[in-house]
């Protein structure tokens, strides 16, 4: 085989050296291990499996997202941190307790939220007009309070849908009802049936494109109130896509 020319050779390392370099993967057990996290939020983590619920999401470095019912702030801290400085987290509430309110306004002083703009709007209207393109929308363990608020679902959906970019994510975890309950345990038990979640989410437009079982909790019988349940609750974790 012929040995190449200096000018191939040259070309070649021009060629090299404008290729992007490849993308590291997010270090999400780094973001959980941060010594700056309260202790209040690593009691939570037990229950949440931060590291995997990060995980998958897909979050990165850079992102700009939506925290749906950010309440007390838990979530949306950790979407602050692992997208980092260069990101933005858009966290919306809407009526939140006392409690929640205080909770939030205080991370909202720390070098962790720096990246955050609180947004205190209706579910069903949670984004300026001026805000879109998102690149990903998580809901965690609130969509079933929405069911018993004055909230018109579908139009929150829409909304959602048309905040994101095309192929962006919508990721839902909640705690799950017993089939056939539907709706109707979202104020009593705070549960919500999966199927018909996914039903109302699907109506919008969204794809759903895999679910995850590390918050499955087969054991329980899910006729208990989250909150005073006996066991671990039974919990599902969803990712829908907007199509390209």
């Amino acid at each position: 085989m012929k040995s190449m020319t200096p000018l191939v050779l040259a070309f070649a390392a021009v060629l090299f050296a404008a290729a992007p370099a490849p993308s590291l993967a997010q270090d999400y057990a780094a973001i959980i291990a941060a010594p700056d996290r309260t202790d209040a939020d690593r009691q939570t983590d037990q229950r949440r499996d931060p590291v995997k619920l990060l995980a998958f999401t897909g979050v990165k470095t850079g992102m700009t997202l939506l925290d749906m019912g950010a309440g007390g702030g838990y979530s949306t801290e950790l979407m602050a941190r692992a997208v980092g400085p260069a990101g933005k987290v858009y966290g919306q509430d809407y009526e939140s307790s006392a409690r929640a309110k205080e909770r939030f306004e205080a991370r909202l002083k720390t070098d962790a939220m720096k990246n955050v703009v609180v947004l205190a709007r209706p579910f069903d209207d949670p984004l300026p007009a001026d805000v879109g393109n998102l690149d990903l929308i998580t809901f965690f363990f609130f969509y079933h309070d929405t069911t018993y608020m004055t909230v018109d679902r579908a139009a929150m959906n829409k909304k959602l849908f048309a905040a994101l970019k095309p192929g962006g994510f919508l990721i839902i975890a909640d705690h799950s009802a017993k089939a056939g309950a539907g709706t109707s345990v979202g104020k009593t038990l705070h549960r919500i049936e999966e199927s018909v979640l996914r039903s109302e989410i699907e109506a919008a437009g969204f794809k759903l494109a895999s679910s995850a079982d590390f918050l499955r909790h087969p054991e329980d019988p899910r006729d208990e109130r989250v909150f005073q349940s006996k066991v671990p609750v039974d919990e599902f974790v969803l990712k829908f896509q907007k199509p390209n």
